[in-house]
């Protein structure tokens, strides 16, 4: 039976998509083990595909880690604007769904997350990695812009998306490392992204 796997998996990797392969197989090794034990003959393995397979495409293990952690960027933004698509303009209820799939995003793959904001080696000298992570950003600076009937992002606008940002981060984190937990303090998630918009956005 194993053999009839493996057979499979390389039969796959000779009409599929090898890189997109190695980097789904990457990202379950992360999450299962962390970025750090990551073995790349390991996530060959789990592709199906020669050791030799991943220096096709990438430079070294950073550098896979650098292409899982860009697909993790692209996934939460697209779930980000998934979220609010069906939702009526200027409406508080928007920076809610934000802030849940934010949230919710660290929670279903809290070691990728990790590894968005900066496991991965010269993670701030990745230009897709710094570029995707300013438009993920730019979701919220539009949408505080628009609260106000406005096209154009201002700065009122950037300081309100810092401030929204700040909190659903730090919240993220919090709940990821089990935090909240520990001090067994109680959550209410949705009452409180509910409150933290209007504070934020109906501020004076």
């Amino acid at each position: 039976m194993k053999k009839q796997k493996e057979t499979s998996a390389r039969a796959s990797y000779h009409h599929g998509d090898l890189r997109a392969q190695l980097i789904e197989a990457t990202r379950h090794l992360v999450e299962e083990k962390g970025p750090d034990h990551l073995s790349v003959s390991e996530a060959c393995r789990r592709a199906g595909v020669s050791t030799a397979a991943p220096y096709k495409h990438f430079r070294d293990k950073d550098d896979l880690l650098r292409a899982v952690a860009f697909e993790g960027m692209e996934r939460q933004h697209a779930q980000m604007l998934e979220a609010i698509e069906p939702l009526p303009e200027r409406d508080l209820a928007r920076f809610s769904a934000l802030g849940r799939v934010y949230i919710g995003f660290a929670q279903t793959e809290p070691a990728v997350f990790r590894l968005m904001f900066g496991l991965s080696e010269d993670h701030a000298d990745d230009e897709a990695l710094v570029a995707k992570g300013r438009s993920t950003f730019g979701i919220v600076q539009t949408e505080a812009a628009a609260f106000r009937g406005s096209d154009t992002v201002e700065d009122i606008d950037l300081r309100r998306a810092f401030q929204l940002w700040s909190f659903v981060h730090g919240l993220a984190f919090l709940l990821i490392d089990g935090k909240l937990q520990q001090m067994d303090l109680p959550l209410d998630l949705e009452d409180m992204l509910d409150d933290i918009g209007r504070k934020v956005m109906l501020e004076e």
